[in-house]
């Protein structure tokens, strides 16, 4: 038991090392363990089901604005890539090969696919023929492969799981609509469901995504002060209609190449809700999306403890018939403090307490794993009284997280002032930016940031160059990223 003890409170504090708290919290919390395969993890049940609640979710609001699920294969031929030449040049050093199989060399490599833009280039070709067949709303829920050289569990892996959204339009007004519209969708799921404030912009074009015209992404702030690009959403214009011969005859029985977008979400999303979310005493799960929303303890003396359990037992069904996610723990081989703090550490966003007295009053506890706050309700009220409470702790932690990132962003004239910024401090700047690639490459090498995106509501507009004083193109959020 005294090793159990110190599985829940060995956690590195984030002051004294930020990626080892984090490696420390996915590990005590279970969500993971190291594959014998290089980058690549294996997601226990929950992490898993982490990545099912946001998938379930997201899956409703693609099919509320029309979209439909298939599925494409997970090897594409080089031929594919090199019909895109940008594309392919972006992908290149993360590609893995398929050279051999069956014991046979291959006549064509096969890639594994790092993104589907070719492979759904290719049949929506084979698919589309006139402008009745638009638009064209296909979304995947898959696997890919990058070869990462460096990798951090559910940030940056050889192998995720995401989802990616292909679609094609007749026109460009209808292609862009689709664009900003699921950017849109992604940032109510991150602040909505996931309690992630998050900044929406334009990516610069050094930053956009190999092959598109214009790539649009959310930003998210971790607490270390470093940013997770948690959705993007490209306008692919007709680049890849083009090279992969994707017409339609139009209504005036014209051939027209059709206008494309793609858009995505990884399970890079549960690295950037722990890392936004948690503090010293492990994760902090925002109710939404936690595998369990509510654990029930039983408490108080042997003698006692049937008529509580049967209690607890007629409470758990209530809320179970409410849909709230809840479960008890009755062991009698672990006290209740070794529970307190072994739920705590996992996230789980209220914790009931019942005992004999509690009994006789007609009440039961709740406690809150944001604000460690006790609130003792009537038994009556007490469906009520979680869901309540669960929606407090959805806007608490909401509030928390956007008062972080605002302490933490500030705005800056100069690059002098911004290393100044990150020497003491942590977060993100927002400064001018005069649309040169030698300007944005110079803070990247003199700071180790990158543009995050081009804002579309700044806080304020920069009117010259943080590097070279001329004036400013754009005003850009630039910061370190994972």
């Amino acid at each position: 038991m005294s090793n159990e003890k110190q599985f829940v409170k060995e956690i590195t504090p984030q002051g004294e090392d930020f990626s080892r708290w984090y490696i420390d919290v996915i590990k005590k919390a279970d969500l993971m363990s190291y594959s014998p395969v290089r980058g690549c993890i294996v997601f226990k049940p929950d992490g898993y089901e982490i990545w099912e609640n946001i998938q379930r979710e997201l899956d409703s609001k693609f099919k509320e604005t029309g979209h439909r699920n298939a599925y494409f294969p997970l090897f594409i031929p080089e031929s594919f890539f090199q019909k895109e030449k940008e594309h392919v040049e972006g992908f290149n050093p993360e590609l893995p090969w398929v050279t051999e199989a069956g014991g046979e060399k291959l006549e064509e490599r096969l890639a594994i696919r790092p993104t589907s833009e070719t492979m759904i280039g290719h049949m929506y070709s084979e698919w589309i023929n006139s402008y009745r067949d638009l638009p064209l709303l296909i979304n995947q829920w898959a696997n890919v492969v990058r070869w990462e050289k460096r990798t951090l569990p559910f940030l940056r892996t050889t192998e995720f799981l995401w989802q990616e959204g292909h679609t094609a339009h007749e026109d460009e007004q209808d292609a862009r609509r689709e664009t900003m519209q699921m950017l849109d969708v992604y940032r109510q799921f991150a602040e909505d469901f996931l309690a992630i404030p998050v900044i929406v912009g334009q990516k610069t074009p050094s930053e956009k995504f190999a092959g598109a015209i214009d790539t649009f992404s959310i930003e998210a702030m971790m607490k270390d002060g470093k940013a997770v690009q948690a959705g993007t959403s490209h306008y692919l214009g007709t680049n890849f209609a083009v090279a992969f011969d994707i017409k339609f005859l139009d209504r005036e029985n014209q051939h027209q190449f059709a206008h494309t977008t793609s858009w995505g979400v990884s399970t890079r999303l549960i690295g950037a809700l722990i890392m936004v979310h948690g503090d010293d005493r492990g994760l902090v799960l925002p109710p939404k999306v936690a595998p369990t929303q509510v654990i029930m303890i039983p408490i108080g003396p042997p003698k006692t403890r049937e008529q509580v359990i049967g209690r607890v037992d007629e409470l758990f069904a209530d809320l179970k018939k409410a849909g709230v996610r809840v479960k008890v723990d009755d062991r009698a081989d672990q006290s209740p403090g070794w529970k307190f703090n072994e739920y705590e550490m996992r996230g789980i966003p209220i914790r009931v307490e019942l005992g004999p007295r509690d009994m006789e009053n007609g009440v039961v506890v709740l406690v809150s794993r944001v604000s460690g706050e006790k609130k003792i309700v009537q038994q009556a009220d007490f469906v009520q009284e979680v869901q309540n409470l669960l929606a407090e702790i959805h806007q608490q932690m909401y509030d928390k997280a956007k008062q972080f990132r605002d302490e933490h962003y500030i705005a800056v004239d100069t690059i002098d002032e911004f290393k100044t910024f990150l020497e003491t401090k942590r977060g993100f700047a927002l400064a001018g930016w005069c649309g040169s690639n030698a300007c944005e490459s110079q803070v990247k090498e003199e700071t180790g940031a990158t543009s995050r995106n081009i804002p579309f509501t700044p806080s304020e507009t920069k009117s010259t160059c943080l590097v070279c004083g001329d004036p400013s193109m754009h005003t850009v959020v630039f910061g370190r990223s994972y």
